[in-house]
């Protein structure tokens, strides 16, 4: 009998469903008698477009994407988005973005080199900022719903007027609870937190907004070229598109609390981060700064009071199997990333371990 694996935390690349894992290794050396890894597939043959255009349609389903969305399946990350996005919508004039944190900061840096940028917006890392100063002519709005480093989450989106398309980059968050798309005029995330290996990146782009690219922007990143060639312009991720297909199964299949597929998901998501926050609110060592109104689902950041502690606190952590648990280097501190497939029980045995670390420490 195999040990269970440890809990791992980690921010992203993450850890992914036990199920989806076994898979891939059972398929690894001959997908379904092809005789072919996914790997060694080419990105045009039928087996591979088959595996693509089950994912694509999986994927629609899950998040009831609207038939005047494309589903854009690329490479480049979020940081790469952060300059594909401008080159594709600012057309050169002004874009909008409001700052909540590490990553929306480094959004509108990037933004920068090619769009009049102004910020509309600035938080403090723990909150959502108000009275945003909006340019009704602005090429677009951009916010990030879940800051991964910060862990301040929009549980709403806004809603906007005069027309101004909001641009989400929910990386940490994607595939975790359902999406306003009618707030929406384009979604980007990578795909190594929530659906799988890093490599893949999803933009879920409106028609009307296609067809706006700079001449600077790289053919590959064009996203009117990508949506019309079928995320097949250039050769795609091919192995991180399978198993995000296979985690797209996984999600449709999942049941929890007498739900089942995405909505199942978000509630064991809720669940699992309200357990996680009574712990610190109950706790004299541990203290999470989010405003309570904000606190990500995704991301927990948590600080030790007393922080000579760190360094004992992850290494009991490690020893007990809990993972990966150190925070961002430019925040400090701990985080927990609790994903989709971060099971209750990881989250359990956490908060039994926070409890005994304070019993002995605090």
């Amino acid at each position: 009998m195999t040990s269970p694996r440890p809990f791992n935390f980690s921010a992203g690349p993450a850890t992914l469903p036990e199920p989806v894992l076994h898979q891939v290794a059972a398929e690894m050396l001959d997908w379904q008698g092809s005789g072919m890894s996914v790997m060694e597939m080419s990105h045009r043959g039928k087996e591979f477009i088959s595996i693509y255009e089950r994912a694509e349609a999986d994927l629609r389903e899950l998040l009831a994407v609207p038939a005047n969305f494309r589903i854009l399946f690329m490479q480049g990350g979020g940081l790469g988005e952060n300059a594909f996005l401008p080159m594709n919508l600012s057309r050169g004039g002004k874009v909008d973005v409001v700052v909540t944190g590490s990553w929306s900061r480094k959004s509108a840096a990037e933004a920068r080199r090619y769009a009049d940028v102004q910020i509309a917006a600035e938080g403090n890392g723990r909150e959502i900022p108000r009275d945003w100063r909006l340019r009704d002519d602005a090429a677009y709005v951009h916010v990030c719903t879940n800051e991964t480093i910060d862990g301040v989450e929009f549980h709403e989106l806004p809603q906007l007027t005069h027309g101004v398309p909001l641009v989400i980059d929910c990386s940490s968050h994607l595939l975790s609870r359902p999406i306003a798309w009618d707030r929406v005029g384009l979604a980007f995330g990578g795909a190594q937190k929530n659906i799988g290996p890093a490599g893949l990146t999803l933009v879920f782009v409106r028609d009307d907004l296609l067809g706006h690219a700079l001449d600077i922007c790289p053919s590959a990143f064009n996203y009117q070229t990508v949506a019309a060639a079928q995320s097949m312009y250039n050769t795609p991720p091919t192995f991180a598109i399978y198993v995000a297909g296979l985690v797209f199964q996984w999600v449709k299949g999942f049941e929890y609390a007498g739900k089942q597929g995405l909505a199942a998901i978000e509630q064991r998501n809720i669940d699992k981060a309200a357990l996680l926050y009574s712990a610190f609110d109950a706790s004299g060592l541990y203290e999470n700064r989010v405003d309570a109104s904000c606190r990500s689902r995704m991301n927990v950041p948590f600080f030790l009071r007393d922080e000579k502690l760190n360094d004992a606190f992850l290494a009991a952590a490690k020893a007990a199997g809990l993972l990966q648990l150190k925070g961002h280097k430019s925040v400090g501190g701990m985080r927990a990333s609790i994903y989709n497939a971060m099971p209750l029980e990881g989250v359990k045995t956490l908060v039994d371990f926070l409890k005994d670390f304070e019993a002995r420490y605090g």
